[in-house]
């Protein structure tokens, strides 16, 4: 669907009076120095087929808009680029990471915006730049830069969340309590790897942006994007780091997880230890045989008996010395 429609004259929205749907209209009522800003969310095929009809938009950049799981990526078609963002947000309670897709067309008067998934909203990108004219008066450029940069913002916060999940990993593993941590460090390695596929491909267009050298964006907003540019090399960085200390924390996981079957061999040998001499006592003692030391002593039993005790007793101390038990 349609979700906004706006003209813009100097870093002002021109109000039209024009129903949101009538593209027609906005798109005649420009002049020079306007532009266009039309937004789309999870639209059907007919509605974007009739944006490009008015807009004259690159049929293969549309089929691309049409697929909500392209990769990042900024290509220069007739007269248009097209750029493709994902958005990314976190799901705390489930350790995942969901992702959508922006997909902008920018002309040299318009911009046409697509959004798949509930994630990243551009109502608040939409209304700082309102707010902003300054900003604005680079025209399409601006609004480019701004959506990139709420998406990048996403990443940040993802990234933060992934952090604060990595350190609950670490405290578990390394804490004294029996812990099977390896499927959340898994699930969590698997999410790092959505951010990666999302974060990485973009270092490249948007170091374009920050160099002034995309044809067809405002090299005056170069700035803009170098800051863009510095935000996303953080979250690279911080996704970087995440994935190595988890790899850690596997390992760290797993040579607990040996040690502690260690321990557990080490008691149930010293189990058996304790049961097995009283039992060599008892079967030696079973044997009726009729010139067996003792065997007809009245002690015989409790001294048996006292054997018995005595060796486990003995065995019990070894065993404590030792540290088995």
């Amino acid at each position: 669907m349609i979700v906004d429609n706006a003209l813009y004259r100097e870093g002002v929205r021109v109000p039209l009076g024009c129903d949101i749907s009538d593209l027609t209209t906005v798109r005649s009522s420009a002049t020079d120095g306007d532009f266009v800003w039309i937004g789309l969310h999870d639209p059907t095929e007919d509605e974007i087929d009739r944006v490009a009809k008015v807009f004259d938009l690159h049929g293969l950049a549309v089929e691309d808009a049409l697929h909500a799981h392209q990769r990042p990526k900024l290509e220069r078609y007739d007269g248009m680029l097209f750029l493709v963002l994902k958005t990314l947000w976190y799901v705390d309670e489930q350790d995942a990471v969901e992702t959508g897709q922006i997909s902008l067309f920018v002309g040299p008067d318009y911009v046409v915006s697509v959004r798949y998934g509930e994630g990243t909203e551009l109502h608040s990108s939409r209304m700082h730049l309102e707010e902003h004219s300054k900003i604005l008066e680079h025209g399409p450029t601006a609004v480019v830069y701004k959506i990139c940069d709420t998406v990048v913002d996403g990443f940040l916060r993802v990234a933060a969340s992934l952090e604060i999940d990595v350190d609950e990993v670490e405290a578990s593993v390394f804490s004294p309590e029996r812990t099977n941590d390896s499927i959340r460090i898994y699930t969590l390695k698997r999410e790092i790897a959505e951010v990666r596929r999302a974060v990485l491909p973009l270092r490249d267009p948007l170091r374009r942006a920050a160099g002034g050298v995309v044809d067809g964006m405002d090299q005056k907003a170069a700035p803009y994007f170098r800051d863009v540019l510095d935000h996303l090399t953080r979250v690279a960085e911080t996704v970087d780091t995440l994935d190595g200390l988890l790899s850690t924390a596997f390992d760290a996981h797993l040579a607990r997880v040996s040690v502690q079957q260690n321990d557990d061999m080490r008691k149930i040998s010293a189990g058996v230890g304790l049961v097995a001499m009283p039992t060599l006592v008892a079967g030696v003692y079973g044997m009726n045989f009729d010139h067996m030391p003792e065997l007809h002593w009245m002690l015989g039993y409790p001294m048996a008996v006292g054997l018995m005790a005595l060796s486990s007793l003995s065995a019990l101390v070894f065993f404590k010395k030792s540290g088995w038990l």
